[in-house]
């Protein structure tokens, strides 16, 4: 209702024109505020970050790491659909595998592989040991990859994590285990031809190395 003087009066309804445009104004805030939200979702996914999980604490190989890779293999019982490995890392089954490019001796290998958040490999299958065997065969030379396993005192060997050593899974060369004490660190040896290719070495000796951690799911 306007006044005498042709304005509109205090509590009088809007012109429709600014009313559409009102409206207009929420509808573009609402559809901007989704588009954010699935981006956000889509950058989670696609980059590969194992962090979107804010409710989850970061493993010590995630503190680590900034760029993954992840496949989509849902592991029995959760309800998560990626399973995620630094990038550069080698997955199988539940876990990711660094194969090293330099060498170090057999105490250097293993804090290296700590202060990546992981430890040197721990072998407990026939397929674990394929693969590895597989991952590690170099086409023009042979090499040693330190792994997890070291005998604490003549005859006892144990598994970095403490895991129970267990004869019939494990993957002597011919041959090994030598008899020699100084010998108490263990390599994989690629390539052999076959996947019994454990060889007991002195620490000091200088040589690749395998490192093992969790893959972390998402």
């Amino acid at each position: 209702m306007k006044n005498g003087q042709g304005r509109v009066s205090p509590g009088s309804a809007a012109p429709a024109e600014e009313r559409g445009c009102s409206w207009l104004n929420i509808w573009v805030f609402l559809i901007f505020t989704l588009a954010i939200k699935a981006a956000i979702g889509t950058l989670c996914l696609w980059l590969v970050v194992p962090f979107c999980h804010s409710s989850d604490q970061p493993s010590a190989l995630q503190q680590q790491f900034s760029e993954w890779e992840c496949g989509s293999a849902v592991p029995q019982g959760t309800d998560r659909g990626w399973m995620c490995c630094p990038k550069g890392w080698r997955r199988f089954q539940g876990s990711c595998y660094f194969l090293s490019t330099d060498t170090m001796n057999c105490a250097e290998s293993a804090r290296n592989c700590t202060g990546m958040g992981s430890q040197l490999v721990v072998i407990t299958s026939k397929a674990e040991q394929e693969f590895l065997t597989e991952q590690g065969t170099h086409p023009l030379k042979e090499i040693n990859f330190y792994i997890g396993l070291f005998e604490y005192d003549v005859g006892q060997w144990q598994w970095v994590d403490k895991t129970p050593y267990n004869e019939t899974a494990a993957f002597w060369r011919n041959g090994e285990p030598s008899p020699d004490p100084n010998e108490n660190c263990t390599v994989m040896h690629l390539p052999e031809g076959t996947h019994k290719n454990w060889n007991d070495v002195r620490p000091y000796e200088w040589h690749y190395r395998i490192c093992e951690a969790a893959a972390v799911t998402v």
